[in-house]
């Protein structure tokens, strides 16, 4: 089997060259740059996941994912970071992030995170719904020849919703199908997501679409 590709964005040389011998000791290939202009040029679609320290010198690491999803990188992302509070973990989720850990942690837990997001990135059977099919395997939505790529997160919410067209999903349950187990996810950071997901099913040039459902959530009609 090939090793996942692993892309580390970490300012701080000693910690980045000991997250980089950890990561190749778990049979990872490894990746690394030093801030966001070299990640956004390391980056591509070979990059299963990337480890981005919020606290980069030339710019924050939640805009580099931003404009990682606005080129349309998949990978996971996992965040790096000092401070854990919780406005800091919700826009982390909200710059397109998967998973974030606190400074300092533990390699194995780390590790575990990533062999995690990857996980639910691909564990997910492909959905088809009259001509639009989601793919585990690439990660796009495609109908009628278009293929429009998604993010994990956005890959898992549509997944849930295309399990059950018609019916209504709660919130807590997108949210406990898409993001890590514990994670804090706002209203305002799941409706950001549904509504790139609206726009990306507009591209492809299906009639489908996501309703929200009031006072409960949402569903894929």
């Amino acid at each position: 089997m090939t090793a996942h590709c692993v892309l580390i964005v970490e300012d701080d040389h000693g910690l980045r060259d000991v997250l980089a011998r950890g990561l190749r000791e778990e049979d990872f290939e490894v990746l690394t740059a030093a801030d966001g202009a070299s990640a956004l040029r390391t980056v591509g679609p070979r990059v299963d996941a990337v480890v981005l320290d919020v606290g980069l010198p030339d710019s924050d690491g939640r805009d580099v994912c931003q404009a990682m999803r606005a080129v349309g990188i998949e990978a996971a992302v996992l965040f790096l970071t000092a401070h854990d509070a919780l406005h800091d973990r919700l826009s982390g989720f909200s710059s397109g992030g998967d998973d974030y850990l606190a400074k300092p942690f533990h390699l194995a837990e780390l590790t575990a995170r990533l062999h995690a997001a990857l996980r639910r990135g691909n564990r997910v059977a492909a959905r088809e719904v009259e001509g639009l099919r989601l793919d585990p395997v690439t990660h796009a939505l495609s109908a009628d020849g278009a293929a429009v790529p998604l993010t994990p997160t956005e890959f898992r919410i549509l997944a849930c919703l295309m399990a059950a067209p018609g019916a209504a999903v709660r919130r807590r349950g997108l949210v406990r199908a898409a993001w890590p187990h514990g994670a804090q996810v706002s209203d305002n950071t799941l409706d950001q997501y549904v509504s790139r997901l609206r726009r990306k099913l507009r591209e492809t040039g299906s009639t489908r679409g996501i309703d929200t459902v009031r006072g409960i959530g949402y569903r894929f009609a």
